[in-house]
């Protein structure tokens, strides 16, 4: 199976404003929260570009996965499309258009809030 989409498993440990990009401020209660995105040449460079705390401000998921309350804890690879991934998992939506600005499948949001657990 060649992945050719991911999630990750987000746990924000803290209610969070943060101003991210053109979108604004926003607020992210804590809680659990699953991101979809995709890499088409080399996903694991992507994934190991999410996982590093420093880097360039490039995605909205940058803007949320630099700061020290927001820890990814599972990653999963794949070979469903992006948008086709997204759609099929659960979640609630938080923040319009996070994640989804190149979206071309109707998708309101690529970052879902899946639960409050702590």
């Amino acid at each position: 199976m060649k992945a050719i989409s991911y999630q990750l498993f987000i746990e924000v440990t803290t209610d969070l404003t943060l101003e991210v990009g053109a979108l604004g401020m926003l607020q992210f209660p804590a809680g659990h929260y699953v991101y979809t995105g995709s890499a088409k040449n080399n996903p694991e460079a992507r994934i190991q570009r999410h996982l590093s705390k420093t880097k360039r401000l490039r995605w909205h998921i940058d803007y949320l996965l630099i700061r020290p309350e927001v820890h990814i804890y599972r990653v999963e690879q794949s070979s469903l499309p992006e948008c086709e991934l997204n759609q099929q998992t659960p979640g609630r939506i938080v923040q319009s258009g996070f994640g989804a600005s190149d979206c071309r499948a109707g998708c309101k949001a690529h970052l879902k809030y899946i639960d409050s657990s702590m």
